[in-house]
C-alpha cells in the first residue's frame, strides 16, 4: 500500500498547489490513499468547513490532519464533532470538539490515522507518549497499518517519539515547522520516519508569509500581523510505502515540486524541469545496512 502525506498547506496558494499536483502525483506513483495537513488553509491559520469539505470531496484526499492552530477559526469547532475524517491533535483535554484519530476503508483493509501534537515550545497538552501508548493499543485491533502525524517544535521531541514508537506504527511523520528535513529512513521495528514534511504553499515567503512583514518583525522585535505570501508555490510531501499484513513500512521517500525555477536550474539537471524527486528511498534492506 502507498501513501502519501502532504506537509502542512498554508493559504489558497497551498491549497491551489495541493489540488494541482494531487492528480499528477496519484497517477505517477499510484498512490492509494492521501493525508493532508490542513491546519494553515484558511488564510494561514486554522481551518474552515468550506476547505475542509473541498479537500475531502473534491481533491481526493482521505483524512486531513490538524495541529496547533485546529482552534483559528471557531467556525470549525462543530465540524470537527461532525466529519470524522477531519482530525484535530488526540491529546488535547476531554471536552475539546471533534477527535484525534480514526480507522479508514482502503482497497488494502483498515487505515488508521492520528493526530498528535508535542508539548516542547508549544501550548500545554496532555502527554503525546501516553496518548499514543492508549491510542496504538486499541487500534492495533482491527489494523497494523497506523499513520501518525507528529505536530511538534523540537526536533528531538519528534525523533524521541518516532523511536518510541517504532514497532508499533507504520510511519511518523513531522509537522509544523515548515521546513522539510533530510532525514527520512525506516527504524529497525518497521516505523517509517521524517522530522518534518516540510510546507505546502508559497515557495518565496518565510515559512508562507510575507517576507516584508517578517523580517521586520525579528529586526525590531515589534509584534507585526503576518500575511501569507503570493507567488510560485511549492508542494511538499512524502511516500510511503506498506506491507498490509504487517504494517511495516517498506519504503520511505520525500517530495518537494516544484523548486523555483533558477534554483532547480542551479542545482539539478533533469529531463522534467518542473518535477524534483528526491532520490532517497530507503527499503527496510537498505536501512539495516547503513
Amino acid at each position: 500500500m502507498r501513501v502519501l502525506m502532504v506537509g502542512d498547506v498554508v493559504g489558497k496558494s497551498g491549497r491551489k498547489a495541493t489540488q494541482e499536483w494531487l492528480p499528477i502525483l496519484r497517477e505517477e506513483h499510484s498512490i492509494d490513499f492521501v493525508i493532508v495537513n490542513g491546519e494553515n488553509t484558511a488564510g494561514g491559520i486554522g481551518i474552515t468547513p468550506d476547505i475542509a469539505r473541498s479537500f475531502l470531496t473534491q481533491s481526493g484526499v482521505n483524512v486531513v490532519t490538524l495541529g496547533n492552530h485546529a482552534w483559528g477559526k471557531r467556525e470549525i469547532y462543530p465540524y470537527l464533532d461532525e466529519e470524522p475524517r477531519l482530525l484535530r491533535p488526540a491529546n488535547y483535554p476531554p471536552g475539546a470538539p471533534g477527535q484525534g484519530y480514526g480507522v479508514y476503508p482502503s482497497r488494502f483493509g483498515p487505515v488508521a490515522v492520528v493526530s498528535l501534537q508535542g508539548r516542547t515550545f508549544m501550548e500545554p497538552v496532555d502527554d503525546p507518549f501516553r496518548a499514543a501508548d492508549a491510542i496504538l493499543e486499541t487500534l492495533h485491533r482491527s489494523t497494523r497499518m497506523v499513520f501518525i502525524d507528529f505536530h511538534a517544535e523540537a526536533t528531538s521531541e519528534k525523533q524521541a517519539f518516532g523511536w518510541y514508537v517504532d514497532g508499533r506504527a507504520s510511519a511518523v511523520v513531522g509537522t509544523h515547522t515548515h521546513v522539510q528535513t533530510a532525514d527520512e529512513r525506516i527504524l529497525p521495528g518497521g516505523t517509517a520516519y521524517l522530522t518534518d514534511v516540510g510546507m505546502t504553499g508559497p515557495a518565496d515567503s518565510i515559512i508562507g508569509m510575507r517576507r516584508d512583514i517578517v523580517i521586520p518583525k525579528f529586526v525590531s522585535s515589534l509584534p507585526a500581523r503576518f500575511e501569507v505570501a503570493e507567488g510560485e508555490s511549492q508542494l511538499c510531501a512524502v511516500l510511503i510505502d506498506v506491507d498490509p499484513a504487517t504494517g511495516r513500512a517498506t519504503a520511505v521517500r520525500r517530495i518537494q515540486t516544484p523548486m523555483p525555477e533558477q534554483a532547480y536550474t542551479d542545482a539539478h539537471t533533469s529531463s522534467d524541469p518542473d518535477v524534483d524527486f528526491t532520490d532517497r528511498t530507503y527499503s527496510n534492506e537498505e536501512t539495516s545496512q547503513k
